[in-house]
C-alpha cells in the first residue's frame, strides 16, 4: 500500500470533458486529452489495498486492481501495464466503455466516492502504448491446430488473441467490412475513437491472427463446411436481434432500430459516406430506451444537428444514491448523466409509446405516449395522461433478445438454444456440436464489454483443452457466473 492515508487526504477527481459547444461540433472523444495524467497518481493512492478487495469480484476479468493502483501511485508504468494486461487483453476498451462494476464494489465506496478505477485503467493503457510497452506476443511454436472465430467484437477478439498466443492458427470471420463488431459500428466515435481498435488489430496481425471481413457464416460460407475446415470453431456473434416495438405506425418511414442508425454515423467517420442516409439534422428526434445505446443515439443526434432530442424510458427515474434493496457491493441502478445527456435534450421516465402518427407521405411526425406506473408488481397505464410529442426520427434502443437466427448459421451448425434464445453451452463453453464453442453475448445474452472479454478468455481455455488435452490459459469466469446485482 503506497499511501496509507491516500483515501483520507485525496478527493475523487475524474477526467475533464471538453466544453459542450466545442465537442458537439466534431466527433472526437469528449475528454480533454492528457487531463488524467497530472492527477492520476494521487487518484490511484486512494486505493486502500483492502484485505478482501471486492473490486476483484465486481470485475469479471478479475483485474488486479490494487496492484496496478500501487504501481501507478509510484509511476512505475511498465509494471502497471504488465499487471493490467495479465488479465485484460484490451484495457483501453474497458477503460473507455465499461460502466465500471469494479467501482460499484470498491470498499471505499461504502461511505465515500470510490476510486476512479476506470480512469486509472485507461491511463495505464495509454501510457503503455506511448512508452512502447504494448508489443506483439507471437507464440514460440505452433500447435498445428486451426481455429475459426466467428465475430470480431470484444469476445471474439479476446478468444482469438488468447488462442493465437497459445500457438494455434486462428482466423477471425466478420460479416462487416471492418473488424471490431459493435466496437466498430455500434459505439460512436465520440465515446471511443476507432484508432484504438485499429492498433490492437495490428498487434494481433503481428502475432499471427488472420482476419476475414465481409464473410457472413450462414450466408457466404456454410457453417457445416466451415466446421470441417477447422479443428475448432468459436462463435462470438453477439446478441444482435433487437427488441422491436409492435405498435401502430411502426412501419412509418423514420422509425429505425438504433443499430440501423448508429452504424451509418460511424460509416461517415470512416469516410465511406459523406452524409448518413438516416440523419437527425433539423428533425425532432425521439429515442426510445434509457440505456447506454439510447444515450449513444442522443449524442449522435446532437452532432447531426437535431432540432430537439427526447429520450423515453418506461421505468421510473432511478435515484442518485443506492436504494436500500441494492446494497454495496452490488451494481446499483442510479441516475446517470452521460456526456451525451450533458449536451442537451429531455429525458422522460415512466412513459410507454402507444402509437406513431405520420403524414400523407408515410413519414413519422408524432409519437403518442401515456404515463405508466407499477401496481402490485405490474406496469399499468394511467388514464388521462395521454399526449403526443413531435417525432420526425425515432430510434429504438430497447435492448436485444438473442443471437441472429436469420442468416442460417444456427441451423446449419445444428446448435441448441436455451430458453432465452441464447446458444446453449456447457461448463467449458462447448455447444452440443463437437468442436464448436460459444463466447460472449451469443451464449450469455446481452451484457457488458468486460463480460464479453472475460468470456472470450474463458472460452479460449476450453478450446485449448479440447485441442491439446490441457491448457495453461486463464478462465476468469464460468458460463453460469453472473454480475453482482440484486
Amino acid at each position: 500500500m503506497a499511501d496509507p492515508k491516500g483515501f483520507l487526504t485525496t478527493g475523487r477527481e475524474v477526467a475533464q470533458t471538453r466544453p459542450v459547444p466545442d465537442r458537439v461540433k466534431d466527433w472526437n472523444e469528449v475528454y480533454v486529452p492528457g487531463s488524467l495524467l497530472p492527477i492520476i497518481s494521487k487518484q490511484a493512492s486512494r486505493c486502500m489495498d483492502c484485505g478482501i478487495p471486492f473490486c476483484h469480484n465486481g470485475c469479471p476479468l478479475g483485474n488486479l486492481i490494487p496492484e496496478w493502483n500501487d504501481y501507478v501511485y509510484r509511476e512505475d508504468w511498465t509494471a502497471a501495464s504488465e499487471r493490467l494486461h495479465a488479465t485484460n487483453n484490451f484495457p483501453e476498451f474497458t477503460g473507455k466503455l465499461c460502466p465500471a462494476p469494479c467501482e460499484a464494489s470498491c470498499v471505499l465506496g461504502i461511505n465515500q466516492p470510490p476510486v476512479t478505477i476506470k480512469n486509472v485503467e485507461v491511463t495505464i493503457a495509454e501510457q503503455a502504448w506511448e512508452r512502447g510497452d504494448v508489443t506483439p506476443q507471437p507464440p514460440e511454436r505452433l500447435s498445428g491446430k486451426t481455429v475459426a472465430v466467428i465475430g470480431s467484437g470484444p469476445a471474439g477478439l479476446a478468444a482469438a488473441q488468447q488462442l493465437t498466443r497459445a500457438g494455434h492458427t486462428v482466423a477471425v470471420f466478420e460479416r462487416a467490412d471492418r473488424i471490431g463488431g459493435l466496437l466498430r459500428y455500434g459505439i460512436p466515435e465520440f465515446k471511443m475513437e476507432k484508432r484504438h481498435i485499429n492498433r490492437r488489430i495490428e498487434q494481433m496481425r503481428a502475432e499471427g491472427t488472420r482476419f476475414r471481413t465481409e464473410m457472413e457464416i450462414g450466408r457466404d460460407i456454410n457453417a457445416a463446411k466451415l466446421r470441417k475446415r477447422y479443428d475448432a470453431v468459436v462463435i462470438a456473434v453477439g446478441a444482435t436481434t433487437a427488441r422491436d416495438l409492435p405498435v401502430p405506425g411502426r412501419e412509418l418511414k423514420g422509425v429505425h432500430q438504433a443499430m440501423e442508425y448508429l452504424p451509418l454515423a460511424n460509416k461517415v467517420q470512416e469516410g465511406d459516406l459523406t452524409v448518413s442516409p438516416i440523419s437527425a439534422e433539423g428533425k425532432h428526434v425521439v429515442v426510445i430506451g434509457g440505456g447506454d445505446t439510447g444515450a449513444d443515439c442522443v449524442g449522435t443526434a446532437h452532432r447531426q444537428g437535431a432540432a430537439s432530442v427526447t429520450q423515453l424510458e418506461i421505468m421510473p427515474q432511478p435515484g442518485e444514491d443506492r436504494a436500500p434493496h441494492q446494497p454495496w457491493p452490488t451494481f446499483p441502478m442510479l441516475y446517470k448523466v452521460t456526456s451525451a445527456h450533458e449536451e442537451g435534450g429531455e429525458r422522460v421516465y415512466s412513459v410507454s409509446t402507444t402509437h406513431f402518427e405520420g403524414d400523407e407521405d408515410g413519414n413519422v411526425q408524432w409519437l403518442h405516449l401515456i404515463e405508466v406506473e407499477f401496481k402490485d408488481g405490474k406496469l399499468e397505464q394511467k388514464p388521462g395522461t395521454e399526449r403526443k410529442i413531435p417525432a420526425q426520427l425515432v430510434t429504438l434502443a430497447m435492448g436485444f433478445t438473442g443471437t441472429d437466427r436469420e442468416n442460417g448459421m444456427v441451423e446449419q451448425f445444428g446448435l441448441e438454444l436455451d430458453d432465452r434464445g441464447n446458444i446453449a453451452r456447457d461448463e467449458n463453453y462447448a455447444t452440443n456440436v463437437d468442436g464448436v464453442f460459444v463466447a460472449g453475448d451469443a451464449g450469455r445474452g446481452q451484457s457488458l464489454i468486460v463480460w464479453a472479454i472475460a468470456e472470450g478468455r474463458s472460452a479460449a481455455r476450453g478450446v485449448d483443452r479440447y485441442l491439446t488435452g490441457g491448457s495453461s490459459l486463464p478462465a476468469p469466469i464460468r458460463p453460469t457466473d453472473r454480475a453482482l446485482t440484486v
